[in-house]
This record gives structure tokens, C-alpha cells and sequence, in this order.
């Protein structure tokens, strides 16, 4: 089966999430790097759970949400960065191999996309400040749906625009759950390992894993 698209998954993918903090490391202070996690961490939680509850709230209002439950949690980081720390989500540094790669993708003629949890502003901004305009043909948001993923009709987003079958996809993300939901999907998945982290999901496999996009 050739690969008709190549979609890929945004924030820990092809957007470097914790550089918003490593921004503003001096001024978070020594625990900056686990600050980080657990915002990110919080963030995905409140996703999950909201779309088992059928209380959706867009992607950048969990944002917010989970930096302040993070404020709580670390009393010593200056509760003054918040709005710094917002602003920079919305400018993500892409990681370096992503422009070449993407652009590779699109000459073979292949159609390249964003599925992602983010709200479609906040994908946007991260395309937009990243200079990916050229080279992604469609960004897919699950707002739309009002579901997060793992949900399947949050994949099925792509199969319908594209009238695919879902073997025809090429789907990469960095999340190893979504890279479990997009196989349970039918899609052909490749987990890109970037923090080296163990295997889980093991009876949804991938069926390439990475260490970043280079060599997809």
C-alpha cells in the first residue's frame, strides 16, 4: 500500500512543548524542567478526561488551566510568568528537522497535515511562526468534533476529508497513546521516541519507531 498522507501529530512532534519554559528557565528557577512536565502532563490529563465526561473545553483553555494547577503545585516559581509563559506557547520552536522533512514529504506528492488536539488558532500560530505555511497542506483540529484523542472519530477526521482508507495513512506522533489510538484507527503509525521513554501499548504497536523525523 502506498502512503497517500503523511499526518502528523503537533505539539511534541513537530513543536517542541517544554520551549515555552526553557524560555524563561532563569526566571522559573532550578525546577523549571519538571514545572514544565507537569503543565504538559496536566494539560493531556485534562483532555482525557474531559472527553470521557462529555465536558469538552477547547485546547487552550486546559492550557491555561493546567499552568495554573502547575503555579499551585511549585509555589516558588513567580506566579508573574504566567502571561510570559502563555504568550510563548502560542510561538513554539519547531524541532530543526521538521521544515526539510516535511517539504521532502510534499514533493513526492503526498499530502502532508496536522491532526492535533490544539485549538485553531493556537495551530496557526505555531504553522505560521514555524514558516510551515508552504508545506502543510491542512491542519485538522479536533475542535471541530469536540472530542480529544484517543477518540476515533478524532482520526477519522482525516479519512473522511480524504477519502482514504486508513492503511494509507502514514500518522507520527511523539505521544505514545496517540500513536496506540491512530493504530487501533487503522492507521500506519510511527512513534517518534524522542525521550528515549520504554515501550507501552503493546497491543497497539507501532510500526516504526524513531528517534525524531530525520529519517521518516
Amino acid at each position: 500500500m502506498s502512503t497517500a498522507a503523511y499526518v502528523f501529530d503537533a505539539y511534541g512532534t513537530l513543536f517542541d512543548v517544554h520551549a515555552a519554559v526553557r524560555r524563561h528557565a532563569e526566571r522559573a528557577g532550578p525546577d523549571y524542567q519538571i514545572f514544565s512536565e507537569m503543565w504538559r502532563a496536566k494539560q493531556l490529563e485534562y483532555s482525557w478526561v474531559r472527553t470521557l465526561m462529555g465536558a469538552y473545553r477547547d485546547f487552550w483553555s486546559l492550557t491555561e488551566e493546567a499552568l495554573d494547577y502547575t503555579f499551585e503545585r511549585f509555589p516558588g516559581v513567580d506566579r508573574r510568568l504566567r502571561a510570559d509563559l502563555l504568550a510563548a506557547y502560542w510561538t513554539l520552536d519547531c524541532y530543526p528537522e521538521v521544515p526539510a522533512v516535511l517539504k521532502d514529504l510534499k514533493a513526492r506528492g503526498a499530502k502532508v497535515a496536522i491532526l492535533s488536539n490544539g485549538s485553531p488558532l493556537m495551530l496557526a500560530a505555531a504553522v505560521k511562526n514555524a514558516a510551515l505555511e508552504t508545506v502543510i497542506d491542512d491542519v485538522f483540529s479536533v475542535d471541530t468534533l469536540g472530542l480529544y484523542k484517543t477518540a476515533p472519530a478524532v482520526y477519522e477526521i482525516v479519512t473522511t476529508t480524504y477519502r482514504l482508507y486508513p492503511d494509507a495513512v502514514s500518522f507520527q506522533s511523539s505521544n505514545r497513546w496517540d500513536a496506540a489510538g491512530a493504530k487501533k484507527f487503522g492507521f500506519r503509525t510511527v512513534w517518534l521516541n524522542r525521550s528515549r521513554m520504554p515501550d507501552e501499548y503493546r497491543d497497539f504497536p507501532p510500526d516504526l519507531i524513531l528517534p525524531s523525523l530525520e529519517s521518516l
